[in-house]
């Protein structure tokens, strides 16, 4: 089951999953094997929308390892969240949606689920197998598997796409930053995806600079267009304080000298003020079932955008957000290889018994993979800001 919002991931672990369960079958280390798969994550565990998938299908599940988005779809259902559940028509009136669900897995004879998704979509998993124990005596197994590019579920190291996402970003600005050749005086804002941390925007940051040099540009070169006025001038995360008007200062110099400015901005960013000001104008602030602030219906990028274009004297402003066109790609190399290697140990402890969620985990010497206790998976995780990496990067853009 995948759940929650796309990342580079979902179709690369339903493919691991699928080989190394069909491994296992053929090695004997399993009796025998159904493999089940609900659509559009909780909302099919709910109405009862599923498939088998057939032996004659599991080797051919490879093909699943180049594609973006989800093969079996999702969504953002939260399990306790009744009012929710009941008015989309995931359950009637008078139905508790844990009672519901844990009804259709006995019903389809689940003894593993695996739940591809963030913090949220893995723990209430947790809480659904302890529903299931304690209400019918019955044991799902749960091995959940880390998806979100924020990269901020604690105490895995590394969640799954996030580093694709970070590519993706990255060459999606190399196009857009070529609009600061259309107009004299361009402000461009890269709004990455991001709630509480800055990881994606940061990581984006690092492969675009890295990009950017390796494009050859000669050290005499006679064109408007430089390395740079192609760079990155500004980089906001949640982690870092944001003095508007001290970097709207500093931001003219250099909309001064070159002739547009190039700012990368995580969309959680300065969220808290932008809230507390719709709050006090009495507007409604936009939410989902898991009650967090709908991001890209309060749109940071735009707001930060109209204050920083009077501070630089901008002539013209753009706003692009690589969020959907990152989230959505197919798995790079450096996540196949995470997702393929917690997908082999994820079957091998859900044959063991154990539940969990696959990751590194940071707690732990060597950050082994393993299956994380559910108790210990919670999102919200900052990005480390004294990282050399990105220390280095903002002393190098001259915002240090």
């Amino acid at each position: 089951m995948t759940s929650g919002g796309l990342a580079p991931c979902l179709s690369s672990s339903v493919s691991w999953l699928v080989h190394y369960w069909s491994e296992a079958l053929k090695n004997g280390k399993i009796e025998s094997l159904t493999i089940r798969c609900y659509r559009d994550g909780y909302k099919g565990v709910l109405i009862g929308d599923s498939f088998e998938l057939g032996p004659e299908q599991w080797e051919k599940c490879a093909f699943l390892q180049n594609l973006g988005g989800s093969p079996i779809g999702n969504s953002r259902v939260k399990l306790t969240n009744i009012k929710d559940c009941v008015a989309r028509g995931f359950i009637k009136e008078g139905e508790d949606p844990l009672e519901v669900a844990a009804q259709r897995l006995m019903a389809d004879k689940i003894t593993v689920i695996h739940t591809i998704g963030g913090d949220d979509t893995n723990t209430q998993a947790a809480e659904l197998s302890k529903y299931i124990l304690n209400t019918h005596g019955g044991k799902v197994k749960v091995v959940g598997m880390p998806k979100t590019i924020d990269n901020d579920v604690y105490p895995i190291v590394q969640t799954f796409g996030a580093d694709t996402a970070a590519d993706q970003g990255a060459i999606f600005f190399e196009n857009v930053v070529s609009e600061s050749t259309a107009n004299p005086r361009m402000l461009i804002l890269h709004e990455c995806m991001g709630r509480d941390s800055g990881y994606l925007t940061a990581a984006t940051a690092k492969k675009y600079r890295e990009r950017l040099v390796n494009m050859g540009f000669p050290e005499d070169n006679p064109f408007d267009t430089t390395i740079a006025t192609r760079d990155i001038h500004a980089i906001w995360i949640p982690e870092n304080a944001l003095d508007i008007l001290k970097e709207g200062e500093r931001l003219k110099a250099i909309m001064d000298k070159y002739g547009n400015v190039n700012v990368f901005l995580c969309e959680g960013s300065g969220v808290k003020e932008i809230v507390e000001e719709m709050e006090a104008r009495g507007d409604p602030v936009p939410r989902d079932a898991f009650g967090h602030v709908t991001l890209n219906k309060i749109n940071p990028g735009q707001y930060f955008a109209t204050r920083l274009a009077e501070l630089v004297g901008a002539e013209k402003t753009l706003v692009q957000k690589s969020g959907y066109f990152g989230r959505s790609a197919a798995a790079n190399a450096f996540d196949k290889e995470l997702i393929g290697k917690c997908a082999e140990l994820a079957v091998d402890s859900a044959i063991a018994d154990i539940s969990g969620c696959m990751g590194q985990d940071e707690d732990m010497e060597g950050t082994p993979i393993r299956a994380i206790e559910f108790e210990r998976i919670k999102g919200h995780k900052p990005f480390d800001t004294s990282k050399e990496w990105f220390q280095q990067m903002l002393k190098d853009i001259g915002q240090v």
